[in-house]
């Protein structure tokens, strides 16, 4: 039996969407921020892809960057508290500082407004190591001594998880149960 519920529109048009205007960019663009955590490029981007899908029907080119910076300022938009949020979550979930730069380059946030982030996963650097170890047991999380070939797996995948080579090294050689001070000299 056919579910008339989930039959398509009789209106072929119905389903297209008209272009866009600056009312129809500016109401899609503050949907996208209350909906998301989200940075100005992250914003520019989506309006942009928005753009090419649907067109613009407005006078002259949409102002994209224009609707951005407005919204940066009205602080609908952070891009320093965004770094700061996901840097946070990032090394509470046991990636270091690498990881999480690269993570902040790719949201499109600047080196000025990740540098605080950055800052504080660096300060937290041992304690992220280690909550990857427990995680991935790894170290002195290990249930048994592991053989040089998992011992280099575990190096590598301390080092893809963004953490600095002496941190992964001191993390690998120690043995199950004996958890390491920060001392790293």
């Amino acid at each position: 039996m056919a579910q008339t519920w989930r039959s398509r529109p009789t209106d072929p048009d119905a389903r297209r969407t008209r272009p866009l205007d600056p009312a129809g960019l500016e109401r899609i663009a503050l949907r996208y921020v209350e909906r998301y955590a989200t940075t100005r490029a992250k914003l520019a981007g989506y309006l942009g892809r928005k753009l090419r899908e649907r067109g613009w029907s407005g006078e002259g080119t949409a102002e994209v960057d224009a609707l951005v910076s407005r919204f940066a300022e009205l602080g609908y938009v952070d891009d320093a508290a965004f770094a700061s949020a996901r840097a946070a979550g990032l090394t509470r979930r046991g990636y270091g500082l690498r990881r999480v730069s690269a993570t902040l380059k790719a949201a499109g946030i600047d080196a000025d407004d990740a540098a605080p982030a950055e800052a504080a996963t660096r300060e937290q650097a041992w304690e992220a190591a280690l909550v990857f170890a427990r995680r991935r047991k790894i170290g002195p999380f290990a249930p048994a001594v592991p053989d040089r070939a998992a011992r280099e797996k575990a190096f590598a995948a301390l080092l893809r998880a963004g953490h600095d080579v002496a941190v992964a090294r001191r993390i690998v050689q120690c043995g199950p149960g004996d958890v390491p001070e920060m001392d790293l000299g």
